[in-house]
């Protein structure tokens, strides 16, 4: 019987039992014990919970922040090495209006591209960008590249039937559609979306395909914003840039023209007057010929090619110019650089900096080709004489390893001059040759000289003339040879001239010279009017019985 029951009928109180105990009587089971509730020791464990919970999900927003922003440096480290996906250079534009980039990021050059039609793997890496990307704005700017490329790539699906009547209306609904801002798109979307709920008798598929259309036409509208944006910010930095710029400089100026210092010559007392006043004394020199400048009787060399304009229109230019500056509020900066001639083709620009990724150019080493009018004029006097049937257009200029800057490069910049060099090939007639070949089936080209035309017109000092020297390499002296069999031996002709100007260096094949004074050999070793010409043959061996 249960003890409860039993302590009713005796007319006794039943034992006072925690509820929460096991059962202990013999009649049933012990049970097993209930977990405690409202226990003191529970609630630290739920704050522990809690706290655990927080701490994961605090590094699971740094862990996609840290995410996104390493998708961010990968895409623009591709940019600049020349090897972007299209996703990168979507990346890249962001940048400019990103709210959250890192201010320690320098801006790097902008690189135009055409990108190709974004594919599967496009619209892959932008659902990945949605996913991280914390930022409304960058998120709306990610839907809506998301919405363009989707419509691309149902462009490139083939069209079904029931898709064919209403693409013939395509045309002219985008003519409708194109002209139109985001805010006009926006009121007409509302009116659109209206007429479809309504019970009117209407065309459904026409007004369907309208506002797919117009879904479409409004994130182009909305990318076209945020390219406006782009520009905006960019010629704010521009602007900000320069007038900075410009402040400095008139802050120089303010201090050059502030006004004259007296200038007190050695030997002479000071006045009273300026006594008081901050003099500097200008050293006494005795008259020399040599300190008056030359007279300007006639016009130099890179002055005449120069363009010939009246006063009264030169000052409209300028004029013009101003105003356009005014009205922009910056000025465009201008690439400085030779423009695209035959110079590409022929005289080899300097590779470190054409080989540089995009984006990196500024952080290459300076350019040192020699561009100056005077050049040019000499350049193109040289060219339009053109080669001959049996020359050919010679370029192999080799790089020269220089340990240390010359002495003179903080005072004169250093410049590599142009050239117009040509190789003479033609056949030898020798006893093999006229064995196995014919006029018909001839034999191999071989050099047979070369004509080497360096352009000096700006050397400081005009009495030294330059000067060229042979080097081979290796330790070999003159008619050794180590090349294999069937190999012609090379050696390197360097030409060395004064300041402003660097040397420079072509291979050429190691032959014997011819240096005689006739005619058809036409040696040739001068330097006249800013022009070095080393023009020579190779002798002829003469296999004798």
């Amino acid at each position: 019987m249960d003890p409860g029951r039993r302590a009713m009928l005796e007319g006794r109180a039943p034992r006072a039992r925690d509820i929460t105990s096991p059962r202990c009587d013999d009649v049933n089971r012990v049970s097993k014990p209930q977990r405690p509730v409202g226990n003191s020791n529970s609630r630290p464990y739920r704050n522990n919970q809690s706290l655990e919970d927080e701490q994961s999900k605090k590094w699971v927003a740094e862990e996609d922040t840290f995410v996104l922003k390493q998708a961010k440096k990968k895409a623009d480290i591709r940019v600049r090495e020349g090897r972007a996906k299209p996703i990168d250079w979507l990346a890249v534009i962001l940048r400019v209006i990103d709210p959250d980039k890192d201010l320690l990021d320098a801006d790097e050059e902008e690189v135009q591209l055409d990108v190709v039609d974004p594919e599967g793997e496009l619209e892959t890496d932008i659902n990945s960008y949605i996913a991280l990307e914390k930022n409304k704005k960058n998120q709306d700017y990610w839907k809506t590249m998301q919405i363009i490329c989707h419509e691309r790539r149902q462009k490139l699906k083939p069209v079904g039937p029931n898709e064919r009547a209403v693409s013939s209306v395509a045309a002219d609904v985008d003519k409708l559609l194109g002209p139109k801002t985001y805010e006009q798109l926006e009121s007409l979307d509302g009116q659109i979306r209206a007429k479809l709920r309504s019970n009117e008798p209407i065309d459904t598929d026409y007004w369907e395909q309208l506002l797919k259309s117009l879904l479409i036409w409004k994130a182009k509208a909305k990318l076209n914003k945020v390219y406006q944006s782009v520009l905006d910010t960019r010629l704010d930095a521009l602007r900000k840039e320069q007038q900075e710029e410009a402040e400095s400089v008139q802050k120089k100026f303010q201090v050059l023209f502030s006004g004259p210092t007296p200038v007190v010559e050695e030997g002479s007392e000071i006045p009273n007057s300026i006594g008081a006043q901050t003099s500097r004394r200008q050293p006494h020199f005795a008259y020399s010929e040599k300190h008056d400048p030359e007279p300007l009787l006639k016009l130099r060399t890179e002055d005449k090619s120069g363009e010939i304009i009246d006063e009264s229109d030169f000052l409209k230019k300028i004029v013009g110019e101003r105003r356009k500056v005014l009205k922009l509020g910056y000025v465009p900066s201008r690439p400085l650089g030779p423009e695209k001639s035959i110079a590409s083709s022929v005289s080899k620009p300097s590779t470190s900096v054409n080989n540089a990724p995009p984006g990196t150019q500024r952080f290459a080493a300076v350019v040192t080709e020699d561009f100056s009018q005077a050049t040019k004029a000499l350049y193109d006097r040289e060219v339009a004489r053109g080669v001959n049937e049996n020359e050919e257009i010679f370029t192999a200029e080799e790089s020269l390893t220089t340990t240390s800057a010359p002495q003179w490069a903080d005072k004169y910049r250093p410049r590599k001059p142009r050239y117009f060099n040509r190789v003479q090939m033609g056949y030898e007639w020798n006893k093999y040759n006229q064995t196995h070949y014919d006029l018909d089936n001839p034999p191999p080209k071989v050099v047979q000289g070369y004509k080497f035309n360096i352009f000096y017109p700006d050397l400081i000092d005009k009495a030294k003339a330059p000067t060229f020297r042979i080097i081979r390499e290796h330790g070999r002296k003159r008619g050794e040879s180590f090349a294999p069999a069937g190999e012609e031996v090379s050696c390197l002709l360097r030409f060395i001239a004064g300041l402003p100007y660097e040397d420079i260096a072509f291979r050429i094949v190691d032959k014997e010279w011819d240096y005689s004074a006739k005619k058809d050999r036409g040696f040739r070793s001068t330097f006249d009017k800013g022009i070095l010409q080393l023009h020579f043959q190779f002798k002829k061996i003469y296999y004798r019985k």
